[in-house]
């Protein structure tokens, strides 16, 4: 769509929370579908509420012209002890992503997180940060995800992500340094960028070599001060309503799309919203971002 040279999609997440489960709790596949077919896009990761047969998922989604992208696949690498068990359902991922004609995987590293670490319990407050010994077991927990991924012929994207251990600049550089280039790219995410206090445009510069898929999303400042100054969690973020589409936002996205047209990008750039559907409504939001993306002077 449009006059860029990569393929643009849409997210699920912008009709029904992953994060916040009563976001769009009661909207259906077919609607979000149905929405994605009418915005012209013809891209989409897996939701939670979309088939999980796969025979039946490719044909609602092939009759409506759009492809699944990816699926999100939290790992839990920096812990030794759950390697194996973690390569496994990898494998299994990558080989039903491979029979979707999906081209890369979301990954993220669950360990420490408040969210997706299932170890964590209800009255811990903070992400706990990684130690020499969980940087290096989550290194080669990746690499060799990536060896599986390139297998099927995907490529492991991993998603810095907030409420992680990879939320910050330094924490996405120190990954890229200790990760294979060849086995682990980066899915660059402009929203959670800007969360884990990073320049968007600085770390796309900075890591352009190694992205292999993109996620654009916008950042409401004021809500992002107000609810680190209540000291909220990620999730509490989310429902405070911190993410947005683009346009929507503080992000000056011309010279990100500038910087993706000039390099010749040519994957997958899906948008984000990531906010309660409820008062700001999935396609409306999708067409204003559509809109202000248009606008853009990237010649």
């Amino acid at each position: 769509m449009g006059n860029f040279p990569f393929k643009l999609g849409i997210h699920p997440i912008n009709w029904v929370g992953e994060d916040v489960k009563e976001h769009g709790e009661h909207t259906t596949f077919e609607q979000i579908v149905d929405e994605i077919q009418a915005l012209g896009l013809t891209g989409t990761e897996m939701g939670c509420r979309f088939p999980t047969d796969p025979e039946v998922l490719m044909q609602e989604l092939s009759k409506r012209g759009i492809s699944l992208t990816s699926q999100w696949k939290t790992v839990l690498f920096s812990d030794p002890s759950y390697r194996d068990v973690e390569l496994a359902a990898y494998r299994a991922h990558a080989k039903y992503l491979q029979g979707m004609g999906s081209k890369v995987i979301s990954t993220c590293e669950g360990g420490g997180s408040l969210h997706f670490d299932v170890r964590r319990t209800p009255n811990e407050k903070e992400v706990l940060c990684l130690d020499e010994a969980g940087w290096k077991s989550l290194a080669e927990g990746l690499n060799a995800a990536g060896a599986i991924a390139q297998e099927y012929g995907l490529k492991l994207t991993y998603h810095h992500h907030g409420g992680t251990v990879i939320e910050s600049p330094e924490e996405i550089d120190k990954l890229m340094e200790l990760t294979d280039p060849s086995l682990v790219y980066l899915l660059f995410d402009t929203g959670h960028a800007y969360y884990g206090g990073a320049d968007p445009l600085a770390v796309l510069r900075k890591h352009y070599d190694r992205i292999a898929y993109v996620h654009l999303k916008d950042i409401r400042p004021d809500v992002l001060d107000r609810s680190r100054g209540e000291q909220a969690d990620f999730v509490s973020c989310i429902r405070n309503g911190v993410f947005t589409v683009p346009g929507d936002g503080c992000i000056d996205f011309e010279p990100i799309i500038k910087e993706l047209v000039s390099r010749g990008y040519s994957g997958w750039a899906m948008l984000e919203g990531e906010q309660d559907p409820a008062e700001h409504p999935a396609y409306e939001y999708a067409e204003q971002a559509l809109k202000y993306l248009k606008s853009l002077n990237i010649t």
